[in-house]
């Protein structure tokens, strides 16, 4: 009766991962079932209509709007580029004359004889969405996106910022106890996955992002170095749309915490390798975790597929578990014990609980809630 599910953090080296490339409007796509892509590859397209430019032409030339009757030298229709003349009306004895010429360019929507005013819908705004990983692609939504799926390594962190990229993995540090200071960037990392160990701090961010760097990976950042580089306070919002120059993916969480062993271990066999990588988060209600995705070689389609958003398993005796809160928060261990009745803990509340042994042997309860299995 111990037996239970919780959510968990993926990482396989050998997995079938699918994700959803899905315009925000309908729009064309522009693969088809069974075509190869790679992470820059377009999948499909949108044009998302110009906004309303709005030429006041009674009031910028001084006239009433029924001044304006056979003035106007354009109509609804029209295609016209900034600079063009839209309305010219002539002064006293025809020598002087007032003019307006269009704001920008664009087609003539609609013209208002009652006021004078002038719409102009500037030029469709198009929208791309890319394949974001190398793969094939398994369906078409139509006039919507696609499904793409890939075999090979998946990694999920615990927290990240920065979105999709790509690029490849390239070791920073020789351990997943060193910290990726500052000197072990190297000078030149154009298009690399920095993979680090325990810790990141600000000034080996920037450096990093000075590079070229994709994105750096690393077991886990201060507060006040993530805040220092981002230039705000991190919030509880979706995190991914940053504006910053590269992708941050922690594997571990807050503070100065080695890599996992497992983790360094599978992305230094992977060095060298093209990935592909997101930064976004949401810890709460739908979660969803930074990721890193190595495609292997070979056929994409055999064994079952990683569902988007966090993994899933069984937490029983022996499983590997990582502490998601307070106080314990980022310890890993290994479950002990799984006492069946729940018991009052210190905030008063009563709950189901486990017992996990760590790496270095200490035996921590927590309740049950407050883990994720890892999945290795």
């Amino acid at each position: 009766m111990g037996t239970a599910y919780t959510p968990g953090l993926k990482v396989s080296a050998d997995t079938v991962v699918e994700k959803t490339r899905r315009l925000p409007v309908k729009g064309e796509v522009m693969v088809a079932v069974g075509d190869r892509v790679t992470p820059e590859t377009v999948v499909a397209r949108a044009l998302l209509p110009g906004d309303i430019e709005i030429v006041k032409l009674a009031d910028r030339m001084g006239v009433d709007p029924d001044e304006l009757v056979g003035n106007v030298r354009v109509k609804v229709g029209d295609e016209v580029k900034k600079g063009d003349l839209l309305a010219e009306v002539k002064g006293f004895f025809g020598l002087f004359k007032s003019q307006v010429t269009s704001p920008c360019g664009g087609k003539v929507e609609y013209y208002a004889e009652v006021t004078g005013h002038l719409g102009i819908r500037r030029p469709p705004v198009p929208i791309e969405i890319n394949a974001y990983m190398a793969g094939i692609v398994k369906e078409t939504i139509p006039g919507e996106g696609v499904v793409v799926r890939t075999r090979g390594a998946f990694v999920q962190g615990i927290f990240g910022v920065g979105g999709e990229r790509h690029g490849t993995i390239r070791m920073a540090c020789s351990s997943p106890e060193e910290d990726l200071s500052p000197d072990k960037v190297p000078s030149e990392s154009r298009g690399a996955i920095l993979v680090g160990g325990a810790s990141v701090g600000s000034e080996a961010l920037r450096r990093a992002a000075a590079s070229g760097a994709a994105a750096v990976v690393a077991g886990g950042i201060a507060d006040r170095d993530l805040r220092e580089y981002l230039g705000y306070d991190i919030g509880v919002a979706i995190t991914g749309d940053e504006n910053i120059p590269l992708t941050l993916i922690l594997t571990e969480g807050f503070g100065r915490m080695p890599m996992a062993r497992r983790t360094f271990a599978l992305l230094r066999s992977l060095e060298g390798r093209a990935a592909s990588v997101n930064g976004a988060t949401q810890i709460r209600a739908g979660a969803m975790r930074p990721e890193i995705i190595v495609p292997a070689e070979g056929s994409p389609d055999a064994g079952p597929a990683v569902p988007e958003g966090a993994g899933a398993g069984v937490l029983e005796i022996g499983t590997m578990v990582r502490a998601i809160r307070e106080p314990y928060f980022g310890e890993i261990g290994n479950v002990v014990e799984l006492p069946p009745r729940p018991v009052r803990i210190p905030t008063g509340a009563v709950v189901r609980i486990l017992r996990m042994k760590t790496g270095d042997g200490r035996v921590i309860e927590m309740p049950r809630a407050n883990v994720e299995i890892v999945d290795l």
